[in-house]
């Protein structure tokens, strides 16, 4: 399978989301998590852009030495001059130049022609060129950029020595045909392209990013810029999380491959969310904390029969410690036996049916019940038990003392308490066996929550 290089910008487009600013300190260690996590291009920051940033650039660069470290640059002397300064130190460094080719962007934001742009453009990649072997050239707003023109830059600056050429949708602005299209427009149109790597940077602005990142690799692109979380500008960039793992479970349809350590995913996820303060969705694909979180009765059945019935991974291979069946209202008899069972309860069927009912009235009304709730429901229960077989012994006395009972009790004298198991110690609940009543049940409650 070809492989694709993996280019993080969580902390450089990724801390431009607001409220996801970072310090130094912050920096450097996501910088280390990220290269646990296998990523084959940090982008570290915008020097240019602080004090602080610059300092963060630079100090990734120098501790962190596998993956390629770049600092962006707009396409101007003082930017790359500055870019060069912090990653200079880097084992393996590069220099990101970027500049707008839009007409909406250069009328109104550069106020300069499309000439000067293209004049701009090759003369900041060959002052890059000479500071660093490593340069990427960012055309902003490729996906709005009139095609030709578009070509004719890309052109200028694979002439003067670009590396990298990357292609962003900066405001989300594509689909995945156009954008797959647009690529190969750019592979057949362009002299040296083939020398070069082709990049892709997709935003999130219409929930097509890491569609188009696919389209984009699928055409030819061989390098996808994205984020942990999927954070960014905006609505974020292109999820890394889930480019990866598209690829990982479907290499029938996306026959690539990269470097990543999946089982650092959710990791990542996690020491982002800590150091921006910013929690993921909980349907969040992959590291969200219902990606592998399950209450609808018919999936939480098949669950406990065998997990690839309701998960395409496991979520062992992102990093998360295992799936959760999600005590609510729309959970079957199987799910609830079993935490009971892990909580060191066991009933028989007609237990475990009185159970499910005080089960369901309290979930309609709570939404989700946790440990602390089935305890207490467990407990009222018993109590109710209790207080039935001392009526039931009462009556029984009294029946004896005055005689003969007519008819056979058929034994159902017998005790109804809740029989106490030892609570699994560590043990993931698809381990734990249930007693046979429960395992072998086929009742039509736990199918009723379904697609």
């Amino acid at each position: 399978m070809e492989r694709i290089t993996v280019f993080d910008t969580t902390l450089r487009d990724g801390e431009q989301s607001p409220g996801c600013s970072m310090n130094v300190a912050e920096k450097l260690r996501m910088a280390h998590q990220l290269d646990r996590l296998g990523v084959d291009v940090i982008e570290a920051g915008f020097p240019i852009a602080s004090e602080g940033d610059f300092n963060a650039v630079k100090a990734v660069a120098a501790a962190v030495r596998r993956p390629i470290i770049a600092g962006l640059a707009r396409a101007c002397a003082k930017d790359i001059e500055c870019a060069w300064q912090a990653v200079r130190g880097a084992a393996r460094p590069r220099i990101h130049v970027f500049l707008a080719t839009s007409d909406i962007h250069l009328k109104y934001k550069l106020r300069i022609s499309r000439q000067q742009c293209l004049e701009q453009a090759a003369e900041a990649v060959r002052l890059a060129k000479s500071f660093c072997d490593d340069v990427e050239f960012s055309p902003e707003d490729a996906t709005r950029t009139d095609p030709e023109f578009l070509c004719q830059v890309v052109g200028a600056v694979v002439a003067v020595g670009a590396t990298t050429v990357n292609i962003p949708d900066t405001v989300g602005f594509t689909t995945p045909a156009e954008f797959g299209e647009l690529i190969r427009t750019i592979r057949q149109t362009v002299r040296g392209i083939e020398k070069v790597t082709i990049s892709a940077h997709c935003h999130d602005d219409l929930g097509l990013a890491v569609a188009n990142s696919l389209a984009a690799i699928a055409a030819g692109a061989r390098q996808v810029e994205c984020t942990i979380n999927g954070i960014g500008e905006r609505a974020g960039n292109a999820s890394l999380e889930e480019i990866v793992m598209a690829m990982r479970v479907r290499p029938d349809r996306l026959a690539y491959e990269t470097e990543v350590v999946s089982e650092q995913l959710f990791p990542a996820s996690q020491m982002l969310s800590e150091i921006t303060g910013v929690a993921v969705q909980p349907n969040k694909a992959i590291i969200g904390r219902n990606a592998f979180a399950h209450e609808a009765g018919i999936h939480q059945d098949g669950m406990l029969k065998n997990p690839l019935t309701y998960e395409i991974m496991t979520p062992q291979s992102v990093g998360v410690p295992d799936s959760k069946l999600v005590l609510g209202k729309h959970s079957g008899r199987h799910a609830l036996g079993l935490r009971c069972e892990e909580l060191g309860h066991q009933f028989d069927r007609q237990q475990l049916d009185e159970i499910y009912r005080k089960f369901v009235v309290l979930a309609d009304r709570i939404k989700q019940v946790e440990d602390y709730h089935l305890v207490e429901l467990i407990a009222a229960a018993q109590g109710e038990r209790s207080a039935s077989d001392e009526s039931e012994v009462g009556m029984r006395s009294f029946a004896v003392a005055a005689g003969p009972i007519t008819g056979a009790d058929n034994g159902h004298a017998r005790s109804k308490f809740l029989r106490p198991m030892p609570a699994a110690n560590g043990t993931g609940g698809a381990h734990l066996a249930l007693n046979a009543l429960a395992e072998h049940h086929v009742d039509q409650e736990d199918y009723l929550w379904g697609v």
